[in-house]
Order: structure tokens, then C-alpha cells, then sequence
């Protein structure tokens, strides 16, 4: 099989920061609280493993650079900086790469934000959730609403004006006049990116338990539809476009490395529970911390590494879930092109009774383009309609092939 050579020059790196100062009720994500000790050990095993795998990435250039978590910003600038030393000794960043750190409002000081500013970072994802400061209690998160507002400021101050905020809705106890009003202060705030989901109960998690106990209540279909609903609205009116189902950006801010994920962009995963993807296979760390740190970051010796080849029809399916979350659409010459003619109709014939009730479209795009960096269609698309997105889950698993 073929493969899509439009992303083949474009390469990532996702670095995965384990530790939180606190758990928040609803997180499922690898994290683990700690100290200076074992976070010194983590960037020593996560600047070797860097070293170790650099010959992953078939380009020597870097286009993003993303620091997730858990909470990036737990790490000090000097702990940062040992690791962007490491990045360099064996990647470049292009001219105009993205290079994003995650990080907790009340983490971004005037000083740590001039600090992060020295460094290669030029984009700050914060996770904001709410601004109703008894949610974020009851959420254990650590912050206030009042510290989101000195984070922005204090990032602007310190040169970092690419800022993006997270916040969920369906939470426990939050009214649609509650969310209104979280969407009304996060787009007054000067940020270029917002990303919304709404709230899960993962298995596991203390939120999981209150609600099997009857202490908390799940928001209702319908009231999370009309959620859903308010949030296209109001980021619309304030000029952000809808680019992903739960991302929404000023124009020429979209988020360049998600884009990426979505778009098929081979990325090397750096730290506990990272994944990396190639186009053929993907891989992924062991979520044990206290191992990857004995092995040094070697998570070859270490036994910490897997691997899954992806057959034609796993990438197949790869590319209709990730492509079809886009403003942009499934490009249909290029499905054609790496899995056939023939596969290409019979999704077409898949799509058609969505097509017919409005849930989907096929619309010629003669050229869309993310950041005015590459061309990502050129011909005709098949993507969701506004009605579409909705039930966008459903569409795309029954247009997988049986």
C-alpha cells in the first residue's frame, strides 16, 4: 500500500510529563504526584531515551515540539531547559515550528512565564475546565478563576501571546446559564485557541465512584447536545473557527501539532505511556514510571516498549476516525490513492444514506491549508455537516468497512 506522502516531511515530537500536584476527580490520564528527586530522575531518563530513539523520526527537522501531561509545568525552567538541550543536540525546529507546553493556571508566575519565554516555547495550552470556582473545587482542581485571568496576563507580559484554554462541559451541577457564562469569560480573555470536551466518567476514577453512588448526576443527552450547540455559537460569534470537533481557533492559530495527528503526520512519543506513530505501526511506553526511570529512559532493555502493525484496513479506519473530525474532510483522492478506487466507492456507498439525511457532505476544495503551511486537500471531500457533528461518533463507525 501507498502511502500519503503530503505529511512525509513533516515530523513531531510529544514529550509525556507524568506528574501532577494534585488529582483532579475526573482524570484517567497517566500521572502520579512527586518530588524534586524523582522528577530530577524522570528528565535524565527522558533525555536519554531521546538520545536513544532519535533515529525514529525520518527527518532531521522538527515542525512541533508537545509537552503534555499530567502537568508540564510542574517542571522547572531548568529541568525544561535540559531537555530542549537534549531536543536540539539531535533535531532542528523549523523556522516557524509550534512548541507547546501544558500547564495549570496557577503554575504561570510573571517569572516562570518569562522563564518558559527564554526557552524555544511559543504556545501555552492551560487547562482551564470552568470558571465557577465551586466546580473547580468540587473538581480538586487548584486553581481559581481569578488566576486564569494572571496567567494570561502574565504570559502576554512575557512575549508568549499564542495561548489556548480547556474547558469541559457537562459537569456536575452546571446549567446551560453556567456554561454561558464560561464561554462568554474564556472568549473575552485574549486567547487564539479553545478547546472544549465534554466530560466523561472513565472507569477508575473518583467522579466514576460519586456518580455509582448516586452523589453526582450525569448531564443528560439532551442538555449536552444543547452545550455542544452554544459553544459552536458563541466561538463563531467571536470569530473562531470550528477546525475539529472540540477545537476551535482564531484564524492561522489552529493547533499545528494536533493538526498533525489528525492529518497523518508521523511523531516520535517521548516519557511514560507515550505513543508514536509512523504510518504503519504505532508504538507506546509502559505507563510505569518507577521502571522507566531504573532503565534510564531505555525502554528497549527495559521491556517498556510495544508495537502494533497497522494491516490496510487499520490504517484505513485510522485515517476515516482522525480525517473526519476535521472542518476539512476525508480528501477523497487521497483515500483513493492509498487504499484504491475500489474502496473508495464503497465508502462512498457507505456515506450515502448520511449524505441524503444531511449528516454528510462532498464538497471540492480546491486547496485548504492549516497556518498557511501545506495544502492538506485538493479536490473533492467528504466531512461532516453542523448536523453531523452531533452524532459524529456513530457515523464514523459505521462507515468502517465490515
Amino acid at each position: 500500500m501507498e502511502q500519503n506522502s503530503t505529511f512525509m516531511h513533516r515530523c513531531g515530537l510529544y514529550i509525556h510529563v507524568p506528574f501532577c500536584k494534585s488529582r483532579c476527580i475526573y482524570c484517567d490520564f497517566y500521572s502520579t504526584t512527586c518530588g524534586s528527586d524523582i522528577r530530577k530522575a524522570y528528565v535524565e531518563a527522558v533525555c536519554r531515551e531521546i538520545t536513544l530513539r532519535k533515529e525514529y523520526l525520518d527527518q532531521p527537522v522538527l515542525n512541533s515540539v508537545y509537552i503534555g501531561g499530567g502537568t508540564p509545568s510542574v517542571l522547572t525552567a531548568e529541568e525544561l531547559s535540559k531537555i530542549f538541550a537534549t531536543i536540539a543536540e539531535h533535531w532542528q525546529l523549523s523556522s516557524n515550528a509550534e512548541v507547546t507546553l501544558e500547564a495549570n493556571p496557577d503554575d504561570i508566575t510573571p517569572d516562570y512565564a518569562k522563564a518558559l519565554a527564554a526557552l524555544p516555547i511559543n504556545r501555552v495550552s492551560m487547562g482551564v475546565q470552568t470558571f465557577n470556582d465551586d466546580i473547580l473545587r468540587f473538581l480538586h482542581r487548584r486553581h481559581t478563576a481569578e488566576q486564569v485571568h494572571q496567567a494570561v496576563d502574565s504570559l502576554l507580559s512575557a512575549g508568549i501571546s499564542n495561548i489556548s484554554i480547556d474547558l469541559i462541559y457537562g459537569l456536575p451541577n452546571q446549567t446551560i446559564d453556567l456554561w454561558q457564562s464560561d464561554l462568554e469569560q474564556a472568549l473575552a480573555l485574549p486567547v487564539s485557541h479553545l478547546s472544549a470536551y465534554s466530560l466523561t466518567y472513565e472507569e477508575g476514577t473518583p467522579l466514576f465512584l460519586l456518580r455509582e453512588q448516586g452523589k453526582v448526576r450525569e448531564t443528560d443527552e439532551d442538555l449536552s447536545l444543547q452545550m455542544y450547540s452554544l459553544l459552536m455559537e458563541k466561538a463563531e460569534a467571536a470569530g473562531f473557527h470550528h477546525y475539529e470537533i472540540s477545537n476551535f481557533a482564531l484564524p492561522g492559530y489552529e493547533a499545528r501539532h494536533n493538526s498533525g495527528y489528525w492529518s497523518g503526520m508521523h511523531y516520535l512519543g517521548i516519557g511514560p505511556a507515550a505513543h508514536s506513530y509512523n504510518g504503519t505501526s504505532r508504538q507506546w511506553n509502559s505507563h510505569d514510571l518507577h521502571t522507566y526511570i531504573k532503565a534510564a529512559g531505555d525502554v528497549f532493555a527495559a521491556n517498556l516498549f510495544f508495537r502494533e502493525e497497522l494491516s490496510p484496513k487499520m490504517q484505513m479506519e485510522e485515517m476515516l476516525l482522525t480525517r473526519l473530525r476535521t472542518a476539512a474532510g476525508l480528501d477523497l483522492t487521497t483515500f483513493a490513492h492509498n487504499f484504491g478506487t475500489k474502496e473508495r466507492d464503497a465508502l462512498l456507498t457507505r456515506a450515502n444514506p448520511y449524505i441524503n439525511n444531511g449528516q454528510l457532505n462532498i464538497v471540492n476544495r480546491q486547496q485548504t491549508t492549516v497556518n498557511g503551511q501545506w495544502s492538506m486537500v485538493n479536490g473533492q471531500c467528504l466531512s461532516l455537516t453542523r448536523k453531523g457533528l452531533f452524532v459524529s461518533d456513530d457515523i464514523i463507525s459505521s462507515l468502517f468497512e465490515d
